[in-house]
């Protein structure tokens, strides 16, 4: 936004305006008096400013409202200029013949005006003159947002195999200004590489993506967002991945249900593959050695009846579609008939075995207790004849010499024993 003062000599110009009117026919009066009266107020001189206004930012298609706004009125007469500086309005008064500008409030301190419909031609300096002395100018600039015309996104090949690199390009057209465009695969951002192209001050931008593609990403979307000042929230547009893989194979063993194979026992085994495309074959081989002859192929599912030990090795599942082949290996291993039951008669005997020790050594502790018990109640005592001062004797004949003649007199001596 700009201002201009006109000098204090414009007042001769205003004169000179006011006798070229009367002069003037009716019919060109009024236009001769406006265009006069902006001449005038080109002229830039002095200062103290009164009139002010905004720019305007607007989407294409709505509506713009222009504001001339006097701080200090004096009454003075406001107009407002387009682009070209086609008078608008002049005070409360439209010379221009475009109905899509309408009177929202006119009075001596403003002149307010919409705009409807706003096109990308209509941006540019619209112009408030306010008629003081001097004269006063000030301008607005209409911005004009303009939303991308068309969002498209391209995938190079509808169908991709795994492990392969497409392109993916996304293109925004005719917006102004440029729009940014974001990569998402699912809930997870991609970067992508942007060009714009500017063509009559409108934008287009194309993005483009380089994805290498794996068999999870089969049904999940790319997204192309678009950001753009004109558009609320986000714009998008996605496209779904279409991804073919080779098959995943699995066996499944659906008897014997307990998973122990025993001679003389079935065994029925079920192939299951998944691929896109659908595998459309499967078949069951032995490796390295020829299918038993009683063995019986019904598609996915491999039956052997009354299992023997010749039936021993690997049997393999095999699948295959258009992009690929795989397989899954089940290795078979026959046991004795009485495998099984000879391994629970064991576990059965052992637990026998260990319960019968812990009631033998329970009975052991139990007699030990008891016998210590009834030595404890039950003491004997006997009797020795040891001749009382043959330990004070001094020499060895004294003591036996005490000693016979003592025996007789002797305490007796008691020791116990249990």
């Amino acid at each position: 936004m700009a201002s201009a003062v006109l000098p204090s000599g414009s007042q001769c110009a205003a004169a000179v305006a006011a006798v070229a009117a009367a002069a003037a026919p009716p019919g060109l009066r009024l236009r001769l008096l406006l265009l006069l009266l902006s001449a005038a107020a080109l002229i830039p001189t002095g200062d103290g400013q009164n009139l002010f206004t905004k720019d305007v930012t607007v989407i294409e298609g709505e509506v713009a409202t222009i504001s001339c706004q006097v701080n200090k009125s004096d009454d003075s007469v406001i107009q407002l200029l387009n682009p070209n500086r086609q008078t608008i309005y002049f005070r409360d008064f439209r010379p221009l013949k475009d109905s899509r500008f309408q009177l929202l409030n006119f009075s001596s301190s403003e002149l307010k005006v919409s705009l409807t419909n706003v096109s990308i031609s209509d941006e540019g300096r619209y112009f408030c003159q306010l008629y003081t002395d001097p004269p006063q100018e000030s301008y607005t600039t209409i911005t004009v947002l303009v939303p991308p015309r068309n969002l498209m996104i391209d995938i190079q090949k509808d169908t991709a195999v795994e492990g392969e690199e497409i392109e993916v390009n996304c293109t925004a057209m005719a917006s102004k200004p440029a729009t940014t465009i974001r990569w998402f695969k699912g809930n997870k951002e991609l970067k992508g590489k942007s060009e714009v192209e500017e063509w009559s001050d409108m934008y287009t931008v194309t993005s483009q993506l380089m994805l290498k593609v794996h068999k999870e990403d089969d049904g999940v979307p790319v997204i192309c967002q678009v950001e753009h000042p004109a558009v609320p929230g986000n714009l998008q547009t996605q496209r779904y991945l279409e991804v073919q893989y080779k098959p995943q194979v699995h066996i499944q063993m659906t008897y014997p249900l307990q998973g122990l194979t025993r001679e003389g026992d079935a065994l029925e085994l079920t192939c299951e593959a998944i691929g896109k495309p659908q595998p459309v074959m499967v078949t069951w081989v032995r490796v390295d050695d020829e299918m038993p002859q009683h063995a019986v192929l019904s598609g996915p599912n491999l039956f052997i009846n009354n299992l023997n030990k010749t039936d021993n090795g690997t049997y393999r599942c095999e699948a295959s579609n258009t992009v690929g082949k795989a397989h899954s290996d089940y290795m078979l291993y026959v046991y004795d008939s009485r495998a099984g039951e000879e391994g629970a008669i064991r576990a059965v005997d052992h637990a026998v075995i260990g319960g019968v020790v812990a009631v033998v050594v329970f009975a052991m502790l139990c007699l030990l207790i008891i016998l210590g018990r009834y030595f404890a109640r039950h003491k004997g005592t006997y009797f020795t004849h040891e001749a009382k001062g043959a330990d004070d004797a001094a020499d060895a004949d004294t003591a036996i010499i005490n000693a016979e003649g003592g025996q007789n007199n002797s305490e007796e001596k008691k020791e116990y024993f249990i």
